[in-house]
């Protein structure tokens, strides 16, 4: 995050006197991305529009790893828009051969909405979990199944067929909710209290 913020001060507030002719404040979006694309020279057309877009590309990964209130494509695009109308006005006011360029912001928001896409989800997903609110629909726990002895089945089920004791019947409803599997693996006691 250093490293970055300074090379984004080196690369929007170190002062440019040579290009104060040049320089022009710009509060129409889309009008210096025209002017970029309409130059004969393609090479100034990428250095313009993908630096700025490359510039922001750093936001979209830092912000939800160092600040997990912004995570979210709107907030961290938000939050670049914010950080680079401050840079932005910085530039206008105070350094010299800099101007204000409402397009500077716009591709610099869509690099950072490029790489929250890219990695800024996963990394703050991975190093912030989301955390479980009111309104999120709660996932039912498991239902763990009880683990008995396999030998006392056997003997319960051998000492009903040994003394001859007739079996309750079970109700309608217990055999509509108990699969023939269990009724017959089950002892009939147990089975009248299934729910």
């Amino acid at each position: 995050m250093v490293a970055f913020a300074v090379a984004l001060a080196r690369a929007t507030l170190v002062p440019s006197p040579a290009s104060v002719s040049m320089t022009h404040t710009n509060l129409h979006p889309g009008s210096s991305i025209r002017l970029y694309f309409d130059q004969p020279d393609w090479r100034d057309t990428v250095k313009q529009v993908g630096g700025n877009i490359v510039l922001g590309v750093p936001f979209g990964f830092l912000l939800p790893v160092l600040f997990p209130r912004t995570r979210g494509l709107v907030r961290v695009v938000l939050m670049t828009a914010l950080v680079m109308l401050t840079v932005e006005t910085a530039q206008g006011l105070l350094v010299t051969g800099r101007a204000f360029d409402i397009d500077d912001v716009i591709l610099n928001s869509a690099g950072a909405f490029l790489g929250y896409l890219v990695l800024g989800r996963r990394l703050g997903r991975a190093l912030h979990p989301r955390r479980v609110r009111w309104w999120h629909p709660r996932r039912p726990e498991p239902v763990v199944a009880e683990e008995r002895p396999a030998g006392l089945w056997r003997r319960k089920r051998s000492a009903d067929s040994a003394s001859g004791a007739e079996k309750p019947v079970a109700s309608d409803t217990d055999q509509a909710t108990t699969s023939k599997r269990a009724r017959w693996t089950l002892p009939a006691s147990l089975r009248a209290k299934r729910p």
